[in-house]
């Protein structure tokens, strides 16, 4: 069931959003077949994540947690409250209105997120290593009307050409003790907590249709051009009620932790969304390392942990000096995990990792697998409440055992922001993820690919993260990346992009063994025909391998 929203209901005022969906007919279709989806007509999910949990005597229950401080749901939901109070009062905005966020994970950035929507607003999350011109790109599409911005991520933003001149910097105070100028201690007119300090402590949430968009969020780039991804006040609610519930069972005395961005829709969710919303507690902490998010565990007794396969696998080794007993789930997600990975994370831990494929225009994970139902190599079978198939090139269904492009439907889809990119992304309702899948007779969904990253080797298709499953047995490789390379004999040929671990000298001695190494883990035709060794891997700042630029440099070299 698809049903375009009906302008006369909205809340908004400023109707920017909704006048820039896709024309009906390019969106996915909509599934709500669990009794948890059937929302009513109106609602505003701060409303539901946070009002209701105070009103039902959560209060005094832990809800976020940094290193510095500790917010109860009732102080959370003051803070809120007075954010929303500010950007409806002073800073002049309406409904419908795009505020732009610029934070790290902490708390104060968690409770702008919720003000925006409990205002009633459109919020724009965006990373904190993005720069101006890239801030400036997003600032145009989405048309931005105001920002909060942490005053350490300033510099950026402030450069940025289009930079709204309704802009409020959080975290100030802490900036001006450092040391500033005299210019800068002049920017205490523009602090948001100042400004909170002036406002009641109660704010109504603003009576929003189900429909309204509260969230553009763009995607992280990893095939170059980024798209702002649109969803509902409802699909807040829905990825809450559909993995976390059906999947992870989440419960109240979780703690979840974790090094996603709340600017990536998967920290949003699983460091934000999915525990208000069982009335759990979130740690939220700014520039982990491997071993500072192991310490982070023991310290904050953590539960659940949300990070990407390279986390993991950098994790494994230093395990053992952790107690990491409290911990009893653990979530992989943003790029595909290597069996290796979760092998390697199993023995350290003790815990069966949780593999799950999402998406942002998703808003989250809706494949995945956990406990017993995991099955090894496999992400999982589709979280209830979405549907999934592999179709071929004709957008047909296929069997079992054959590679094709994975397709999605659940409660939530692809709206892109006014971009033709949409008729590329939804296909006869179905959401096309990008991805090669592979279907077994019990449903099981195997990752082969992303299906630009598919590599045809004299007749034979190749899997790059099979490739670079293989070669992270080696005891030598950190990191690698695997793309194809244009070859005239070949078609094209596998291309191995190695990030060696400290100790070892790259050459064509290493080379040459990484290659029989290869030959001896999986067929010999797979194996790297070149080699080529980096300091680093390029990378999004979510984590994501990105396998455009590796694809880039095999053309050019």
């Amino acid at each position: 069931m698809t049903t375009p929203p009906d302008s006369s209901a909205s809340a908004h005022t400023d109707h920017f959003a909704r006048e820039h969906l896709p024309p009906p007919e390019q969106w996915p279709e909509l599934c709500f077949d669990l009794p948890q989806l059937q929302y009513p007509a109106r609602l505003n999910c701060v409303a539901e994540l946070l009002d209701a949990a105070v009103a039902d005597g959560a209060g005094e229950r832990l809800a976020i947690r940094s290193d510095t401080q500790s917010w109860t749901y009732a102080e959370l939901q003051r803070q809120v409250d007075r954010i929303a109070h500010v950007l409806r009062g002073p800073m002049g905005l309406v409904p419908g209105n795009r505020v732009l966020l610029r934070g790290a994970n902490n708390p104060m950035m968690a409770a702008c997120v919720l003000a925006v929507f409990k205002a009633g607003m459109v919020a724009v999350p965006t990373m904190p290593l993005l720069r101006a011109r890239e801030l400036g790109a997003i600032l145009a599409k989405a048309e931005v009307n105001a920002a909060l911005c942490a005053y350490g991520l300033r510099a950026e933003l402030d450069a940025a050409p289009g930079v709204p001149a309704t802009l409020l910097y959080f975290g100030l105070d802490a900036g001006l003790d450092a040391g500033t100028d005299a210019g800068d201690a002049a920017q205490g007119a523009n602090s948001l907590e100042a400004r909170m300090a002036e406002q009641p402590e109660r704010f109504d949430a603003v009576d929003t249709a189900a429909d309204d968009i509260c969230l553009i969020s763009f995607t992280s780039g990893t095939t170059g051009v980024p798209k702002g991804t649109m969803h509902f006040q409802r699909d807040i609610l829905a990825i809450c009620d559909c993995f976390p519930r059906e999947v992870l069972r989440s419960r109240a005395d979780d703690v979840f932790i974790g090094t996603p961005p709340l600017a990536f829709t998967f920290g949003l969710g699983g460091l934000l969304l999915f525990p208000l919303r069982v009335g759990a507690s979130a740690v939220l902490l700014e520039k982990l390392t491997p071993e500072t998010l192991l310490q982070a565990i023991e310290r904050h007794r953590a539960t659940v942990c949300f990070t990407a396969p390279t986390f993991y696998r950098q994790m494994a080794p230093l395990a053992a000096k952790y107690d990491l007993s409290s911990l009893r789930q653990s979530v992989s997600a943003g790029e595909a995990l290597p069996l290796a990975t979760r092998e390697s994370w199993q023995r350290a831990s003790g815990l069966a990792m949780i593999d799950g494929i999402g998406a942002t225009e998703l808003l989250h994970i809706f494949i995945a697998a956990a406990d017993e139902q995991i099955r090894p190599g496999a992400t999982g079978k589709p979280v209830p409440g979405y549907q999934a198939c592999v179709l071929d090139r004709d957008g047909q269904p296929v069997g079992p055992g054959v590679i094709g492009r994975l397709a999605v439907k659940g409660p939530t889809g692809c709206r892109y922001l006014a971009d033709e990119r949409q008729r590329d992304y939804v296909l006869n309702g179905w959401n096309l993820t990008g991805d090669a899948y592979e279907m077994d007779a019990d449903g099981y969904f195997y990752y082969r690919s992303r299906t630009d990253d598919m590599i045809i080797s004299a007749g034979y298709n190749i899997a790059g993260p099979e490739v670079e499953d293989a070669l992270l047995r080696h005891p030598a490789v950190a990191e690698c990346g695997v793309v194809g390379r244009a070859d005239e004999e070949r078609g094209q040929i596998v291309e191995a992009h190695v990030v060696l671990k400290p100790g070892h000298e790259a050459g064509a001695r290493l080379a040459a063994e990484l290659q029989e190494f290869v030959k001896g883990q999986i067929a010999p035709y797979k194996y790297p025909r070149a080699v080529r060794f980096l300091s680093a891997l390029p990378r999004t700042e979510t984590g994501k391998l990105q396998r455009f630029k590796l694809r880039d440099a095999a053309t050019t070299s």
